[in-house]
């Protein structure tokens, strides 16, 4: 999508590539990705396929539009001083907070991410690191451990449904106990079996990695000294 030349001319119909991507993000945050299709978009865009032809050649390409959309919902955090663990945390937090708003988008992220939005905040990220010292291959494995970790995050809190989750949790624990001679530590200290702060054990995590990251950082600097 991002690879080919944007088409434009006098005889392009009116609707815009805005505005099919924002309807586009309307009907996914809906319905979700697999109710996508360019017939069922056309017509709530009150149009024929034909005229989203002009625009975007596939479904796919809708889908890369509308993931490099809600990117734009991530705030890229100012300069300012707060030092590279407040700038990393604050758009991961972010990055969070807008793949819960649409829960379709983490199972998509594994394509190819070339939009403008996205690769600003990426970036941002290798930049961040970069500034904190992070050097290869520690560089690529930093930015991929805090990617992995806020989209694995999204993506089991966009596939496990509020209104299932005391249920099935409660199953979980009765299964755990009666097999706890064969699970002893899940038992006791699965994350099944207490009860599930989302943001504390998201934070806990991101806390951990940063702290890794800083070890690297502070290894590697008294190696030349």
């Amino acid at each position: 999508m991002w690879l080919r030349p944007s088409r434009a001319g006098r005889d392009a119909p009116p609707l815009s590539r805005d505005r099919i991507v924002e309807e586009a993000v309307a009907l996914l945050d809906a319905e979700g990705a697999d109710r996508l299709t360019m017939r069922r978009l056309a017509e709530r865009l009150g149009t024929g396929s034909t005229t989203l032809y002009w625009h975007v050649k596939t479904k796919d390409d809708v889908l890369d539009l509308a993931l490099d959309m809600i990117f734009a919902e991530v705030e890229i955090p100012p300069e300012g001083g707060r030092g590279w663990r407040a700038d990393i945390t604050a758009l991961i937090n972010g990055w969070r907070a807008v793949l819960l708003r649409h829960p379709w988008s983490a199972a998509l992220l594994g394509r190819p991410m070339l939009g403008p939005n996205v690769l600003a905040r990426s970036e941002f990220l290798y930049a961040t690191l970069l500034e904190a010292g992070i050097t290869e291959p520690h560089l690529t494995a930093a930015a991929y451990g805090l990617s992995n970790y806020v989209i694995g995050s999204g993506l089991m809190q966009a596939t496990w449904p509020a209104d299932d989750e005391q249920e099935v949790r409660q199953a979980a624990r009765e299964h755990l106990h009666a097999n706890r001679e064969r699970y002893p530590a899940l038992a006791a200290h699965g994350p099944l079996v207490a009860d599930d702060d989302r943001d504390t054990g998201f934070t806990l995590g991101l806390t951990w990695l940063l702290d890794g990251i800083q070890a690297s950082v502070t290894n590697v600097m008294t190696e030349y000294t």
